[in-house]
C-alpha cells in the first residue's frame, strides 16, 4: 500500500483523486487544499470519503509538518498546488515529492504555460511529472507525455485536454514509483537550460498590431476564452478580439498596423505588421468599422 499526501486544486486534480482513491493498492491518506481559496469539491470528497482536510497558509513549517507526520505517507503528490515547497518538505516522505506540470519540461517551467505555447506558435504541448527539488519546474523526469498542437487549438481547448490528461500521466508515473519501476532523468541530459516563462499579468493583453499576422492569430487564440481575451483600442474604446483567422495569400505590404481595411459577411480585416487578418468574433459596445485604426 503506498500512502499519499495529496496538495491539490482545480479541475486536474478532481479527476486524479477519482483515480487515486479507485485504486485499493493506494491510499490517500490527507489531502491539502489552497490556502487562499479552498477547492470545495477537494473538501466535500475528503468529507465524503473519510480523508482529513488540511488547509495551511505554510506548509513548510514545523507546524504544518508535525500535524501530518502520523500518517507516515510515503509519498507527497502536488497538482496544481501554489506554494513554493521547501527542501525540508519535499524530503520529508521517504519517497520525496511529485508534481504534474503541464509543460514539456525543461521547456516551458513556470507559469501560464498553455497560454506561452500557443503564443510561441508550439506544435505540440507536454505533460510532465517530475520530483520536487530546490528550482522552479527542474527535478528528475519521472514521466512526459506529448500532444499535438492544431490550427484550430486555442487556450480553451489546450486546457480542457490538459484537465483530463494531467490525471492518467500522474496516475501512470504513481503506478511506476509504487511497482519501483520509475526512472529518474535529470533535466540536463535534456538541454542545459531550458527555459522559463513569467506569469502573465493584467495588461499583457493588448495587441500589438505590428505583429505579423500568425503572430496575430497566437495570441488571440493564446488568451481566449477562459483566458482574459486579447484586447484592443479603438477611439479609446477597449475592444475584446475573440478570434481572428489568417487569410490565405494575403500579400505583404506596408501600411499603417492597426488600420480596418474593411468589412464582409465574416467579419473585417485588419493591417498587420506583414499582412493582415480576418477579425471574426468580437465584444464592444462601439461600432467598429468606420474606417479606423486599432492601437494598444
Amino acid at each position: 500500500m503506498l500512502k499519499i499526501g495529496y496538495f491539490a486544486d482545480g479541475p486536474w486534480s478532481h479527476r486524479a483523486l477519482d483515480l487515486l482513491v479507485s485504486d485499493p493498492g493506494l491510499e490517500v491518506s490527507f489531502i491539502c487544499a489552497r490556502f487562499s481559496n479552498p477547492d470545495q469539491y477537494l473538501r466535500e470528497k475528503a468529507a465524503k470519503l473519510g480523508i482529513k482536510f488540511f488547509v495551511s497558509a505554510n506548509v513548510n513549517s514545523d507546524e504544518f509538518l508535525a500535524s501530518v507526520s502520523g500518517y507516515n505517507c510515503d509519498i507527497f503528490v502536488s497538482m496544481s498546488f501554489d506554494q513554493i515547497l521547501r527542501e525540508r518538505f519535499y524530503s520529508f516522505p521517504r519517497l520525496g515529492t511529485i508534481n504534474c506540470h503541464a509543460g514539456k519540461l525543461p521547456f516551458y517551467r513556470g507559469r501560464n504555460i498553455l497560454n506561452w505555447a500557443l503564443i510561441n506558435d508550439e506544435k505540440e504541448f507536454g505533460i510532465t511529472v517530475h520530483y520536487i527539488d530546490e528550482g522552479v519546474d527542474t527535478g528528475d523526469i519521472i514521466l512526459q507525455r506529448v500532444y499535438p498542437i492544431s490550427e484550430r487549438d486555442d487556450y480553451g481547448s489546450l486546457l480542457s485536454r490538459a484537465h483530463y490528461e494531467c490525471p492518467s500521466v500522474l496516475y501512470e508515473a504513481i503506478q511506476l514509483i509504487r511497482s519501483d519501476k520509475a526512472s529518474r532523468m535529470p533535466q540536463e541530459s535534456i538541454h542545459s537550460c531550458g527555459s522559463i516563462f513569467s506569469q502573465r499579468k493584467p495588461g499583457d493583453e493588448i495587441i500589438d498590431w505590428n505583429w505579423t499576422s500568425r503572430e496575430v492569430f497566437n495570441f488571440v487564440r493564446a488568451l481566449s476564452h477562459p483566458g482574459p481575451l486579447a484586447q484592443t483600442k479603438l477611439n479609446e474604446n477597449v475592444v475584446s478580439i475573440v478570434k481572428v483567422e489568417l487569410v490565405a495569400d494575403a500579400p505583404r505590404y506596408k501600411c499603417i498596423p492597426g488600420a480596418l481595411l474593411a468589412k464582409d459577411d465574416v467579419g473585417f480585416l485588419v493591417k498587420t505588421g506583414d499582412t493582415y487578418v480576418r477579425v471574426v468574433e468580437w465584444i464592444s459596445d462601439v461600432k467598429l468599422f468606420s474606417g479606423g485604426r486599432f492601437c494598444k
